[in-house]
């Protein structure tokens, strides 16, 4: 029986240098997702993410009880956007469109979370249970940077990896995605750790 740490497993999506942007291959990989918009501070986003974790555990119970092995539940991930993008340079967060999710591991399957999702959410009486999906996300070559400190200050770091991108011959393609590798509930606002990543063509 073994305890499997995915960070490890998938190292070069969850780690990033501060102040030095580099390419990343993303393949596709699965995901439990869940689309909302709005505020970050909202109850809808507050009740997206709290629907989140405890699927992400029953899906590692399943596959701890079909294998015998467990993980470590990787971080939540958030795409971010908005309908016209100057709501969101502008800060207007009640425009903000978000799809946050979470990473499983290769032997999550559809079938799985179809068992799961339904079952925990009942269980646990989520307020969007419902509305967490199984899906693949492919992202495909990206830009990645580590920003450190409040998600409120990561405007000069996504500044310089958008910078970065134009000095490699790239365009950007698809959504702004973070990776939250710190707990703001529990972690000194100064100290979180965030990987901004913005996928290129």
């Amino acid at each position: 029986m073994a305890s499997i740490d995915l960070k490890k497993v998938y190292r070069e999506h969850y780690t990033a240098k501060v102040g030095q942007p580099g390419l990343v291959d993303v393949p596709p990989r699965p995901f439990l997702m869940i689309d909302g918009e709005g505020t970050p501070a909202g109850q809808r986003y507050k009740d997206a993410v709290q629907a989140l974790y405890p699927i992400a555990y029953g899906i590692r119970a399943v596959i701890k009880q079909e294998t015998g092995d467990g993980y470590t539940v990787l971080p939540l991930e958030g795409l971010w956007w908005a309908d016209d993008m100057s709501s969101y340079v502008s800060g207007d967060k009640s425009a903000w469109k978000w799809r946050m999710m979470i990473g499983l591991p290769e032997l999550a399957t559809a079938a799985m979370a179809d068992e799961v999702i339904p079952r925990v959410a009942a269980g646990k009486k989520l307020v969007a249970g419902d509305e967490v999906r199984y899906d693949i996300y492919h992202e495909g070559t990206s830009a990645q940077v580590m920003h450190i400190g409040p998600y409120a200050e990561e405007a000069p770091t996504i500044e310089m990896l958008h910078a970065f991108i134009t000095e490699q011959g790239l365009s950007l393609s698809g959504l702004h995605h973070e990776i939250y590798l710190g707990d703001p509930r529990k972690a000194d606002p100064a100290k979180l750790k965030t990987i901004i990543r913005q996928p290129v063509a």
